[in-house]
């Protein structure tokens, strides 16, 4: 394919409040070839003046091209009137070279109020599409483009929202006028280039998500537009989980740090965060809120989230330290519970683990345990015993996922970590992403050939989730390297997002 290809062009003409609006926006594929990319569309008006208008990302294809997108609404003044017929290129920019599509040095065009123009040789191109589901949506409206010359008799949209376990047909209607919705007005002569716009509605009520194609049938054929063979799904967005040990206050410019923790959170819209080796000054055991390093972080965040905390045992002879969940969403159901034979303020060996319950959207109850056991030789094996043991009694069938966050203090492969995953319970989710064909081969094969593959896999902290769960995970990788937020600890953090299955 080319680097970058133009699809189509909207351009329509609308008023309000007496005003003169003309919308124009611009849907192209790009090839990815690296995150630092800049896509501008270069633009004319009738009054040959040219333009700059950057584009943004929309949705991905796959691994190797996106969708990106540009829009611009122009206003009609006593002094200024509408851009009218306007001409297009656009630049791609990236790794210090350029690629362009301007049709070969000719340049596209788009006349004023002319609704869609494909530009692509498409017979069926969906349009208009979006990248997420909002909050409360409970219909999908579908556009799609159909070249006139096929001579289509019915347009169908074939949808699911459980990932194909049913599935549905919901019929088109061909529109002689193409609507815009957003600006509210009819353009006069959609069909002038050649193509015809059918419209249908899906009804989705509370679906997570929706996946669709869209088939075309003529006198003796029938087109389909399925997105390059990897159909159209949209969807709410995903749960985002982040796990980090605070290392209890011992980081240089730890103040600093606290603030770039409080960066990652915002930047990464993360919705629930465990923390481990909380700490507060000890204060003769009465500890000092304000230097909480949870609280901390959680006030620097753009809008704090809610806040659980408890502290196990004085550390480093000046704190209380402990474990934390902070959650967007409100917590229906909170707890903390010492899983360690020893209970006493002055023992390192006392663990304490806190639990949370949050109503996810879209998702469902889900259980969050922030934990920080001990080493295998210092009650490993007693403590994740309790620990299992609260988990069950808090499993009811209300309940969509458990996930057991932390500083687990047992390295991947080893005796505590094989006890863990062997019992059939949870799967390690960084491994199941990042690794699958390793996951499969240890966890579900039991391939011997396999045993001893994460015998140079160093990790200590996870997320164990349960195999009952009715999520999966979608992605995941390590945080606060010299790659981006820099080290806030002597922990790395993980950045986890989860979808329903």
């Amino acid at each position: 394919m080319k680097m970058i290809q133009l699809l189509y062009v909207e351009n329509v003409i609308s008023r309000k409040k007496r005003e003169l609006h003309q919308k124009l926006a611009f849907f192209m594929l790009v090839e990815n070839q690296g995150h630092d990319k800049k896509i501008d569309v270069l633009w004319a008006g009738e009054d040959g003046v040219w333009h700059m208008l950057p584009a943004t990302w929309h949705s991905n294809l796959g691994h190797h091209e996106e969708y990106w997108q540009a829009q611009i609404t122009a206003i009609s003044t006593a002094d200024k009137s509408l851009p009218g017929n306007i001409t297009i290129a656009l630049r791609y920019q990236v790794q210090g070279r350029e690629y362009w599509d301007n049709k070969y040095g000719l340049n596209y065009s788009s006349q004023a109020d002319s609704g869609i123009k494909v530009v692509t040789t498409h017979p069926v191109l969906n349009i208009g599409f979006v990248n997420k589901l909002n909050d409360g949506q409970k219909y999908v409206p579908v556009s799609v483009s159909v070249n006139h010359a096929v001579n289509a008799k019915t347009v169908t949209i074939h949808w699911t929202t459980d990932n194909w376990q049913h599935s549905y047909k919901t019929p088109c209607n061909f529109k002689r006028n193409y609507w815009d919705k957003k600006s509210g007005s009819n353009a006069r002569n959609p069909n002038q280039y050649g193509s015809q716009i059918w419209q249908g509605l899906l009804k989705i009520d509370n679906a997570f998500r929706v996946q669709y194609t869209i088939s075309c049938e003529c006198d003796d054929k029938v087109f389909w537009d399925n997105n390059q063979d990897k159909n159209y799904s949209v969807s709410h967005e995903p749960l985002k989980v982040m796990i980090l040990n605070l290392h209890c206050y011992q980081e240089d410019n730890q103040d600093f740090k606290f603030s770039q923790i409080a960066t990652a959170i915002n930047d990464l819209d993360v919705d629930v965060v465990c923390f481990q080796e909380v700490a507060e000054l000890w204060n003769d055991g009465q500890g000092d809120w304000n230097s909480n390093s949870a609280k901390i972080i959680n006030d620097r965040l753009n809008s704090p989230y809610h806040l659980y905390t408890d502290w196990s045992h004085l550390g480093f002879d000046k704190y209380r330290e402990g474990v934390a969940i902070l959650s967007r969403y409100p917590l229906l159901k909170q707890a903390s519970k010492y899983v360690s034979g020893s209970h006493s303020a002055y023992s390192i060996h006392s663990r304490k683990v806190v639990m949370a319950q949050v109503n996810v959207p879209y998702m469902g109850l889900i259980n969050f345990f922030s934990a920080h056991l001990s080493w295998w030789d210092d009650g490993f094996s007693e403590q994740f015993n309790k620990l299992s043991e609260w988990v069950r009694d808090n499993q009811t069938e209300a309940v969509s996922a458990t996930m057991l966050c932390g500083d687990f203090n047992i390295t991947a492969g080893s005796e505590g970590y094989s006890l863990v995953v062997g019992a059939n319970v949870y799967d390690d989710q960084f491994l199941a992403v990042n690794d699958q064909g390793a996951f499969e081969k240890i966890f579900k094969v039991n391939d011997a050939h396999w045993q001893h593959y994460l015998a140079d896999d160093y990790r200590i902290d996870y997320i164990f989730m349960n195999k009952a769960s009715q999520l999966h995970i979608i992605s995941g990788k390590v945080l606060f390297t010299e790659e981006d937020y820099g080290r806030v600890s002597d922990h790395c953090g993980y950045f986890m997002i989860f979808e329903p299955k």
